[in-house]
């Protein structure tokens, strides 16, 4: 049920229950309302799941350490406005405590956003470089969710077809997509000043280009910025690896 379609005495009554229990505090948590979008999702996660979701996110963010980019640091690094239901979509992490203090120094635990790679470049062009002119052709994204992307290359996957690549890949990994990659790059990037992949490209899940060319490189190269390009799925270089995240 819609809150506007409570009675009216209900709403009011539970509005004046919350004031009281805020006491001196209330004028406080009112401008917080008004003015801090971030604590408005804070309190629907609390409201819907009794607190449990954000001790939860609480807890990711404690083990991740710097290897968590989370809603805060989606807002102040690339201006996104979150809506209520991306708060309660991002409300349940979704792996375990036990499986996150796996991954604290070899992940990135990253809150992605719809933002295509296009839209990433307009917010930091800074840090892409003028050689990868043909992002601006992928603006395939997923729904906002949560994603557990490796910091480095799938070992030993240098030289290899994609064929011979995925065969690397463990039960409980899969290939990502570039605007997973070039959101957690950046993102990362501007959270950390971490440069990640600096020196070998990592194949995505995307078709690319033309003539069979099947995935998406990303790289930091050359000038600096972030390198995006196609390659031949039977293209071996010792500088072009695989992508890995975790399977949710």
């Amino acid at each position: 049920m819609k809150w506007t379609d409570v009675k009216a005495g209900l709403v009011n009554g539970a509005f004046q229950r919350l004031m009281v229990g805020l006491g001196e505090d209330a004028d406080t948590v009112i401008n917080l309302i008004n003015n801090e979008p971030t604590f408005v999702g804070r309190l629907v996660w609390f409201a819907k799941k009794g607190g449990k979701p954000y001790t939860l996110y609480k807890k990711a963010r404690e083990i991740m350490g710097g290897n968590f980019f989370g809603v805060e640091e989606a807002i102040k690094h690339f201006g996104i406005s979150v809506s209520n239901h991306q708060f309660a979509t991002l409300a349940e992490i979704p792996w375990s405590a036990e499986t996150l203090m796996a991954c604290q120094g070899t992940h990135i635990l990253v809150a992605v956003f719809p933002l295509t790679i296009p839209e990433i470049r307009r917010k930091a062009v800074h840090l892409f470089s003028d050689q990868a002119s043909d992002y601006e052709h992928i603006t395939v994204c997923d729904e906002v969710s949560w994603k557990l992307v490796r910091k480095t290359p799938v070992d030993d996957s240098t030289e290899k077809t994609l064929n011979e690549q995925l065969i690397l890949l463990g039960g409980d990994e899969e290939v990502p997509r570039a605007q997973v990659m070039v959101f957690t790059v950046i993102g990362h990037l501007l959270a950390t000043k971490e440069r990640l992949f600096e020196k070998v490209y990592v194949r995505c899940a995307d078709r690319y280009g033309h003539n069979d060319r099947f995935n998406v490189g990303v790289g930091l190269f050359g000038d600096g910025g972030l390198v995006i390009n196609g390659w031949p799925v039977d293209g071996k270089v010792c500088f072009f690896a695989i992508s890995s995240s975790k399977k949710m």
